[in-house]
């Protein structure tokens, strides 16, 4: 196709952004529904829906045309604003990529996805790996393609990484992974030696009716606009956003556990702050939402553990606790519910792990995944290689592949890639926080009174606001400067030193 000058060409490629917004608005619908309200049995009408939309998505993504588009607007990048610019680049990203990938196997491993994740949610149920096996099979086989596919040039496991994380690699992580070991396992051999904290009280019947209610007594707290910003049920608590004026938290309940909602709901809570503080102007482009999985987790992770699970907030919100279960907690104060939030003790389910051995769960995951990746790991043997690890690792005993293996939603959506982002984002936090005391000074005070106001202005002005408009490391560095795990390490050391008097 023709352009008969630049200002055509930019209204093209903003019909073809919105378009692409339109169809992955509509996709992610069917997601939400399929996980939150659908009846069990409905996946298959769901995925004949979803590869019908997968085609047009890759059509409308892959044609020629726009490829030729693309190449109009490269050839007159001074006629273009930076804005116009990044739009550019990113699509041009897109566009190689998915032209990579021939449309029948883009459009079989769509279908794949939703078939497998339905599997998924019954295999954990019944703690039924082998029903699920053969469908990460061709999840894990469909990955090492792409990969090549997206980076030819690059490592199989380094090209998946860089994809939720953007110049990312198994060289940084090995590194960044080896520098937290060397701080997280003295520390928790020192804690092992010491008196537990006891948390019993947080695992009395806390019924659900009350949890909802306590849902959005947090939200509340945060700051979360529900007008834009709605809470649902789940197996495996995520966020989904449209928009930045729609904006989905889902979580999960135990009748037996008052944290697992709690902090399931700071946490995507976080999430949600960042996709609704996004700017007006990159809605329905290419530069909406958050830039990558690491900063996007940077931001959960501030919110759970760096805020909620501080002294302030628990003072904050402590009366409200209280005033909704006073049986369940009649014999506990403040302090007894701050030191039980953060006992650090080894388990098994990642979601529920305190802040301490966390990192220890992702690199599990991330040894599974680089094998898997290389070939060197065949999926009927990862029970088996988690079970090790959990036991290496986190000195752990595995009883089932429901507690285990089978525990993440992650492989059944195709996310391989995408857990080293958790503890990326676990050790940027720190290095926010720094930063923002300096501009600040001392933040603690308001979130006390149970005003996040500062601390959620500061992260919508530094990063929040500018969507995916920087690159990942360069939205970081321009906040924080250059990366250092040691703000990390040493926030982990301070606390949990002070908390167990070490």
């Amino acid at each position: 196709m023709k352009y008969e000058s630049t200002k055509e060409a930019l209204e093209a490629l903003n019909k073809w952004q919105e378009t692409i917004a339109a169809y992955a608005h509509a996709m992610g619908v069917m997601y939400l529904d399929a996980t939150t309200a659908a009846p069990s049995d409905t996946w298959e009408g769901r995925g004949r829906t979803m590869g019908v939309l997968s085609q047009v998505v890759y059509d409308l993504t892959a044609n020629s045309e726009n490829g030729e588009l693309l190449s109009y607007l490269e050839a007159r990048q001074e006629e273009l604003s930076p804005l116009e610019k990044r739009e550019v680049e990113v699509f041009r990203k897109n566009y190689d990529q998915t032209n990579r990938i021939p449309a029948e196997e883009y459009v079989a491993y769509n279908v794949l996805l939703n078939d497998a994740q339905n599997v998924w949610h019954k295999a954990k149920l019944e703690d039924d790996f082998e029903s699920f096996a053969p469908y990460l099979e061709k999840i894990v086989a469909y990955n090492r393609k792409f990969a090549g596919y997206y980076h030819p040039e690059m490592k199989t496991y380094d090209a998946l990484l860089n994809e939720y994380e953007e110049g990312m690699s198994m060289e940084t992580l090995d590194a960044f992974f080896a520098q937290l070991r060397q701080t997280i396992v003295p520390l928790i051999d020192q804690i092992q030696k010491t008196a537990q904290i006891n948390d019993s009280f947080l695992f009395r019947h806390y019924p659900v009716e009350t949890q909802r209610v306590f849902s959005d007594n947090l939200m509340a707290v945060m700051g979360i606009d529900r007008s834009h910003c709605g809470i649902a049920e789940t197996e495996h608590p995520y966020t989904t956003n449209f928009n930045n004026k729609d904006v989905r938290i889902t979580t999960h309940y135990y009748e037996n556990n008052l944290v697992s909602s709690m902090f399931s709901v700071v946490h995507e809570g976080g999430h949600a702050l960042y996709e609704l503080g996004v700017e007006d102007r990159y809605n329905y482009t290419a530069l909406a939402g958050g830039v990558s999985m690491g900063i996007h987790e940077s931001q959960s992770r501030f919110y759970e553990n760096i805020i909620g699970r501080s002294q302030a907030f628990v003072h904050a919100i402590f009366p409200k606790v209280k005033e909704l279960f006073p049986e369940q907690l009649s014999d506990v104060d403040e302090t007894m519910f701050y030191r039980a939030i953060n006992k650090a003790q080894p388990s098994l389910i990642r979601t529920e792990a305190d802040e301490l051995t966390y990192p220890l769960h992702i690199m599990v995951r991330y040894e599974i995944e680089k094998r898997l990746m290389d070939g060197s790991l065949e999926v009927k043997d990862i029970p088996a290689l988690w079970k090790k690890l959990y036991k290496e690792y986190l000195g752990v005993d595995v009883p089932s592949d429901r507690e285990g293996c089978l525990q993440d939603s992650h492989w059944s959506g195709g996310s391989i890639g995408y857990f080293p982002s958790y503890a990326l984002g676990s050790a940027y936090g720190p290095q926010m926080l720094h930063k923002m005391e300096e501009d600040l000074g001392d933040v603690w005070q308001d979130v006390e009174k149970g005003d996040l106001s500062k601390v959620t202005g500061w992260l919508r002005e530094h990063i929040h606001r500018h969507g995916s408009y920087y690159k990942p490391g360069q939205l970081f560095e321009n906040v924080c400067g250059k990366f250092d795990a040691k703000y990390y390490t040493d926030y982990l050391t301070e606390k949990f030193t002070k908390l167990y008097g070490l």
